[in-house]
């Protein structure tokens, strides 16, 4: 029997047509990318908003090449100074630069928000999606603990979780989390039960797919837009409750550099040193209103029932 040793011979359309595929791919995703970006940059207050957050993570990034001194380096001889050249915010009682202190402060803000918001999403997202598409006792258990967490102020419960578990970083995430997913869930949810009748759902089931299939290719998709922009919209609060359990002394501990914390420590010289407390606010202020542009902006993107 003759083998050909001859290659086969593969039609030069064919051998071409995966990376032309892929390059069609990249060509449709930086086009949506840019057209994405293109709207968000036509709204004046989403623009300013995703500059700040954009600036804060840079910030964040390159604390140690923007910050002018040590944050942490006290300097008994130069404490309680006004903003100066020296001091471009002035210090504090200890002598500490505030502006290397906000500049490290932005680094525990960022990992608060970042763990929260990573953390509360799949869990608000898997609770509501649960919830909604099986309803029944399912839905009556999972909406009466969620409205259960939303009946108490989310610092207060905070609070509670905090002083039950202790100071710390790490607690304030998860008390944060702890109160932060009931509103995912419950939008999910309504999320879910608009789409579960829907007639696509129901040719997929004629199709024999199984609920988790359901689920996870069909309803979650639809329902993720909604959830981001929620998530984007709780930063806010997410770092206006860290703030105030910081301010408690119950977040980060001394001498690490949290903006809750440094209005708590300069409030004893509030009035005849204005800088201690001022910076650290407009800080805050600044950052929750940049994350509440942004999540109006994506709100209008994405959102097409704002229309």
């Amino acid at each position: 029997m003759n083998i050909s040793s001859e290659p086969p011979v593969v039609h030069e359309s064919i051998a071409r047509t995966p990376p032309e595929k892929r390059a069609g791919r990249l060509r449709l995703r930086g086009a949506r990318l840019a057209g994405f970006l293109l709207l968000m940059m036509r709204n004046p207050l989403t623009a300013i908003g995703s500059a700040i957050v954009l600036m804060l993570m840079l910030v964040a990034i390159f604390a140690p090449w923007i910050a002018t001194h040590d944050p942490l380096a006290q300097d008994l001889g130069n404490a309680l100074q006004a903003p100066g050249a020296a001091h471009w915010f002035g210090s504090d009682e200890f002598g500490r630069d505030v502006f290397s202190r906000l500049v490290y402060g932005s680094r525990i803000t960022l990992y608060i928000v970042a763990l929260v918001s990573v953390t509360v999403g799949p869990i608000g997202l898997l609770l509501g999606v649960v919830a909604g598409y099986y309803g029944g006792v399912v839905d009556t258990v999972l909406m009466r603990i969620t409205d259960i967490f939303i009946s108490f102020p989310s610092l207060v419960l905070a609070l509670a979780f905090v002083a039950a578990l202790g100071p710390g970083l790490e607690h304030v995430v998860i008390a944060i989390t702890l109160t932060a997913w009931p509103p995912i869930a419950r939008l999910a949810r309504a999320e879910t039960l608009s789409l579960r009748h829907a007639d696509f759902v129901s040719a997929v089931k004629l199709q024999g797919a199984s609920s988790i299939r359901i689920l996870l290719h069909h309803i979650v998709p639809l329902c993720l837009p909604s959830v981001i922009i929620r998530i984007t919209m709780n930063m806010a609060g997410i770092i206006l409750t860290a703030a105030g359990l910081g301010f408690l002394g119950l977040g980060a501990q001394p001498p690490d550099p949290e903006w809750g914390a440094m209005i708590s420590a300069g409030r004893r010289y509030m009035m005849e040193c204005w800088w201690l407390v001022t910076i650290p606010g407009l800080a805050i202020l600044i950052n929750s209103l940049a994350f509440n542009f942004l999540g109006d902006g994506l709100r209008d993107i994405l959102d097409p029932r704002t229309e």
